[in-house]
């Protein structure tokens, strides 16, 4: 059975950090080039950072870039996004999304909130 659990999210101040974790199991993680979505009600969901199966390349929107890091372990099936200096307007659902030869799952999301 496959599953992707995301957690890490929560309620953290503007400027604060947090880091969202993405548990993966039932497929070969390590074939998988994973990302991070966000999304916010009413709106379309956003692609926010991506990383190479072996971890060797990564890349980012524009609104996230030098503040958030994705980085993944394959030892422990478990890719990873540090958010730093976070603001108001990074309050989402974050989903974690593998891609891989010919299948692509999906997390059940993780909330966070930015505010004071």
């Amino acid at each position: 059975q496959v599953q992707l659990v995301e957690s890490g999210g929560g309620l953290v101040q503007p400027g604060g950090s947090l880091r969202l974790s993405c548990a993966a199991s039932g497929f070969t993680f390590r074939s998988y080039a994973m990302r991070w979505y966000r999304q916010v009600p009413g709106k379309e969901r956003e692609l926010v950072a991506g990383i190479a199966s072996n971890g060797g390349s990564t890349a980012y929107a524009d609104s996230v870039k030098g503040r958030f890091t994705i980085s993944r372990d394959n030892a422990k099936n478990t890719v990873y996004l540090q958010m730093n200096s976070l603001k108001p307007e990074d309050t989402a659902v974050y989903y974690c999304h593998a891609v891989g030869p010919g299948s692509t799952y999906w997390g059940q999301g993780t909330q966070v909130t930015v505010s004071s």
